[in-house]
């Protein structure tokens, strides 16, 4: 008697071909073993501080513990972070936002080499958001480009070994630099209420910082540099701590102390508005062998560049198939509206995306309830032919966020961002602007 052919875990039906190393479909579910996580993982400035804020869940980032989640669920878990962040002010701890030094006579040219934008064109105490890629055109890191001097930049670092790539592209390109991690731990203050509280904190001076402007400051006699950014869609600010092993505690507590007033709460990063606001997390929604025009990332890649930069090549190639009609990918991410229970707590999995006919073709990086709109958001990959807006799709949700026992949800393609930002981010007012130009 014949066997029934077991289908593969691994979803091979979804066409990943166009990767060396699949993205893990395994649908497996949560990982019901305690992990051991020993020295090997750093602890931050902040993280007993954050233990006794009430931080009970982490992660590791960047090789650091990084909070998740402080709010039980029974007193309303991550939503009622959510709450404090869009009607009031929080505290997230984000000192695993490594701070990679490139400093001396070519740090600029340098720079410029190895991100996709003009570095050129940042003016000293300001910063960009940029990315990072390699020949291929894949994303490496995407981010926070912080500009202190004529010849010192800050790359504050996603959850990649950033320092490592500049410092071995270097022993190639032999720039005059010094490269470097330096202890500087950023703090962010985030919410609708947070410019009156870092006014209160820093001076009038606050009102006038643009958006990415940097100002150096200090915080209960401790040497900080502020920006106004922020991974939120809300307004927002970084507090980056010098001599962060020294400071961290005065600095926390002095920001905790004036917060009261303002009913300030200590969160995790807000990742259910980040996905509302289209900000995307590298390692979930993007990685090394991630295309920016992959990622709605276009205005990332310059067309009048001067300089030459790492993945140009490659990527002008990409832009040129594109503008073709020949689209070099097999997926591209996507905003979904889905049906569903409410998603209140992080994916374990990247959940599949199918066809109304049931063919499986894609997968879920990044969903989360929206309570503004009313129903289930997420970002995810799907083929070319299923990236218009108004697409019919299906998600198949695990027990517990489907409507019904074994049947996926509805969901249908929509615009990124899902809402209006408070206070749109950089990506998002490129993307309403220059969709396909940056500098």
């Amino acid at each position: 008697m014949a066997t029934q052919e077991r289908p593969h875990p691994n979803v091979p039906s979804i066409d990943q071909s166009d990767r060396l190393v699949p993205i893990n479909l395994r649908q497996s579910g949560p990982t019901p073993v305690q992990m051991l996580i020993s020295t090997r993982v750093r602890k931050s400035p902040f993280w007993d501080l954050s233990i006794e804020a009430g931080c009970w869940r982490a992660t590791v980032y960047n090789r650091m513990y990084h909070p998740r989640n402080y709010v039980r669920p029974e007193d309303g878990g991550a939503m009622a972070e959510y709450d404090a962040l869009v009607n009031r002010v929080t505290l997230w701890n984000v000192a695993v936002e490594r701070q990679i030094r490139v400093r001396g006579p070519e740090a600029e040219a340098f720079v410029n080499r190895v991100v996709t934008r003009d570095a050129t064109k940042i003016a000293p105490m300001r910063g960009k958001y940029v990315i990072l890629c390699n020949e291929s055109g894949g994303i490496l890191n995407d981010p926070v480009l912080l500009r202190l001097a004529d010849d010192e930049f800050w790359f504050s670092a996603s959850d990649s070994d950033l320092q490592l790539w500049l410092e071995g592209v270097n022993v190639g390109l032999g720039y005059d630099v010094d490269i470097a991690e330096i202890d500087v731990a950023p703090l962010q203050v985030q919410g609708p209420w947070s410019e009156d509280f870092m006014a209160d904190l820093f001076g009038e001076a606050i009102h006038d910082l643009p958006y990415y402007g940097l100002m150096e400051t200090e915080l209960a006699g401790c040497p900080v540099v502020v920006s106004q950014t922020g991974f939120s869609g809300e307004k927002g600010y970084e507090v980056y701590v010098r001599d962060a092993s020294l400071h961290a505690e005065a600095v926390w507590y002095a920001l905790r102390g004036q917060g009261a007033r303002y009913g300030l709460r200590v969160t995790a990063v807000a990742h259910h508005r980040r996905i509302a606001a289209g900000i995307l997390s590298w390692g979930q929604d993007m990685d090394i062998e991630t295309s920016p025009f992959q990622v709605n990332l276009a205005y990332q890649v310059p067309r009048k560049k001067e300089a030459d930069y790492i993945g140009r090549a490659a990527l002008e190639a990409q832009r040129a198939e594109i503008e073709a009609g020949r689209y070099p990918f097999r997926l591209k991410l996507v905003g979904l509206a889905m049906g569903g229970q409410p998603i209140t707590d992080y994916a374990p999995d990247f959940w599949l995306i199918a066809t109304p006919d049931g063919a499986r073709v894609g997968y879920v990086t990044s969903p989360w309830w929206s309570p503004e709109l009313g129903y289930n958001i997420a970002l995810g990959y799907v083929p070319i032919a299923q990236t218009e807006l108004g697409t019919k799709l299906l998600v198949e949700l695990p027990e517990g966020y489907s409507e019904v026992s074994g049947q996926p949800v509805a969901a249908e393609v929509v615009e990124v961002p899902f809402r209006p930002s408070a206070h749109p981010s950089a990506r998002e007012q490129a993307r309403a602007t220059e969709p396909d130009r940056a500098t």
